[in-house]
């Protein structure tokens, strides 16, 4: 789409902001160019900013004219975003512009992640600061850095730099639903220094390619049972090499630790191929019947390869790491008695990669009780060890304790039944909100999180809704005079 075309769009204030985002390369940790562009925004709408020492950015705006004695709010969202594409898209990161493209009714992207997560919270929040119209308190925009890798803005959060009292966080992913709580969680990280050995006379080399699963968010959508193509090519590789000698000497599978892996492929050695193609009809037709219903673009094949490598894992090294990737758990751990249908604790095998002699398997946890969630976590943590793995912890951030009776849950609420003439759903939700983390540092910060619909975020096929970005962006104006 041109930019003449996304302005056309309504309402056009936050589509020519959202527009002028997706021209800005911001993957996690390289937020560099996204942060220029908000100081560049200031100075043109003479607006105010403090910056902490993490890089997050608070910008600043006087109340509307006879608003002044209202609460302050903080308009709340990250300028990273996740960078995924699909094999076969030429697209880099560090440089390009998204492709925004128009399907029936939802923008979505040419072959790699839209991020709409989170640039529809950036272009709303830029499109009130910038209007001589809409009318409000004492204004914030709260703008976070490496969200979706680490939460390490939100973590690193100077408080100084935040004076409002009530937190809109837009980084929900469906309209009408107002959350008032999340997950906490840890990142659990193996790596394992190769053991490797000559390659084995006799045998050939093949790589194993598990494609096209949906992948998706792994706190959103883990509880949907989608495929995991890790889980999935080691349970074929463990059943080929009990067949014939298997050696591993190349391995690269899934992405970010908060992403549930698309595809993998992993490169070996075998003496029998009759084994292999063996293992690839029968868990060809196993999948079809367990998950052929959910995944109907996967895609498990595998290639003979025409370079022979020189050095190849040793046999009792493959062992070691199928053995540790076939262990792993991976999906919903328990569901919550308190709360209906929501996922209480859950667990995410979402990479391993060979990189310079080693293999590093990523994976993330998450839960509403804290304890829980340092169960699942030394648990998986025990499985690496045993296979020789040594681990650590990153990024483990806190839940946020639901407050159903939260004064501007009450104003949200009412004014959505008189706008909609229905009630708003009230939920805590699984994924693991900067709430959490910003409730931790800003005591008495009122918050509540909400946002248009989107879906399939995290990945290539992630799309927002184009008529939900209008109907929210009216609901956000609304709320802003009557906090």
């Amino acid at each position: 789409m041109t930019k003449e075309e996304i302005i056309n769009l309504e309402p056009s204030v936050v589509w020519n902001q959202f527009y002028e985002i997706s021209q800005i390369p911001r993957c996690s940790t390289k937020e560099d160019k996204i942060l220029s562009y908000l100081k560049e925004f200031c100075k043109k709408n003479n607006l105010t900013y403090k910056q902490d020492k993490i890089q997050n950015i608070c910008i600043k705006k006087p109340a509307t004219p006879g608003m002044e004695k209202l609460p302050g709010v903080v308009l709340q969202g990250h300028v990273d975003m996740v960078c995924e594409k699909n094999a076969g898209t030429i697209h880099d990161f560090s440089v390009d512009p998204i492709k925004l493209l128009e399907k029936e009714g939802w923008i979505t992207a040419d072959g790699t992640t839209l991020g709409a997560d989170n640039g529809i919270a950036v272009a709303m929040a830029l499109a009130v600061l910038e209007s001589k119209t809409i009318e409000h308190g004492p204004l914030e925009a709260l703008f976070t850095i490496d969200e979706e890798s680490a939460l390490t803005g939100a973590l690193e959060l100077d408080p100084s730099i935040v004076d409002g009292t009530i937190l809109f966080n837009i980084d929900s992913e469906e309209e009408g639903i107002f959350y008032i709580g999340c997950a906490g969680g840890v990142t659990t990280i193996g790596n394992l220094e190769v053991e490797e050995e000559s390659f084995p006379a006799g045998a050939n080399s093949y790589q194993l390619q598990v494609t096209g699963f949906k992948g998706g968010h792994s706190g959103a959508e883990i509880h949907e049972d989608r495929g995991n193509a890790i889980s999935v090519a080691v349970r074929i590789l463990r059943d080929i090499s009990a067949k014939t000698n298997v050696h591993i000497y190349d391995i690269n599978g899934g992405g970010k630790h908060n992403a549930i892996p698309r595809e993998i492929f992993i490169s070996f050695t075998a003496e029998n191929p009759e084994s292999i193609v063996d293992s690839i009809t029968k868990y060809s037709s196993f999948l079809k019947n367990e998950i052929g219903d959910l995944e109907t673009n996967m895609s498990v094949k595998v290639v003979e390869e025409n370079e022979v490598p020189k050095k190849v894992f040793t046999k009792d090294f493959s062992n070691r790491l199928i053995g540790i990737l076939f262990s792993m758990p991976h999906g919903v751990i328990k569901m919550s008695r308190k709360v209906p249908g929501l996922v209480e604790t859950s667990t995410n095998l979402a990479s391993v990669v060979l990189a310079d002699g080693n293999i590093k398997i990523e994976t993330s946890q998450r839960s509403s009780i804290m304890s829980e969630n340092d169960e699942i976590a030394d648990k998986v943590k025990t499985i690496m060890e045993a296979g020789g793995a040594v681990v650590h912890y990153e990024s483990r951030y806190p839940s946020w304790e639901p407050d159903p009776d939260s004064s501007i849950l009450k104003v949200f609420k009412d004014v959505y039944r008189r706008e909609e003439g229905k009630d708003a759903e009230v939920m805590a939700i699984h994924a693991g909100l900067e709430c959490g983390v910003i409730g931790d540092k800003l005591e008495n910060m009122e918050m509540i999180s909400f946002g248009p619909d989107m879906e399939d975020v995290h990945t290539p096929d992630e799309r927002l809704k184009i008529s939900s970005v209008a109907s929210v962006w009216e609901f956000l104006l609304k709320i802003l005079k009557e906090v």
